[in-house]
């Protein structure tokens, strides 16, 4: 992953784990246990996905989905 790509991961990460603490109720180290072990980041920090392109809301939402369904449901637009 270039240096760049790296960048916008961590930004997104960011994001996501605030998204997670504000929506839950969870401190900040709990809110980066739950997205540092779902698939959602496993695809995230895979730069063949392109997933770090994406806004980190739309990233969130894959996560939400994740954690409601055991497993990432991309809907259909």
């Amino acid at each position: 992953m270039s240096e760049s790509q790296q960048m916008l991961m961590e930004l997104a990460i960011q994001d996501i784990i605030k998204y997670i603490m504000n929506d839950h109720n969870v401190d900040w180290t709990e809110a980066m246990r739950r997205f540092y072990v779902s698939d959602t980041m496993e695809k995230l920090s895979d730069a063949d996905t392109g997933l770090y392109r994406e806004s980190s809301a739309y990233v969130y939402d894959l996560y939400k989905n994740e954690a409601h369904n055991g497993r990432i449901i991309q809907n259909e637009i």
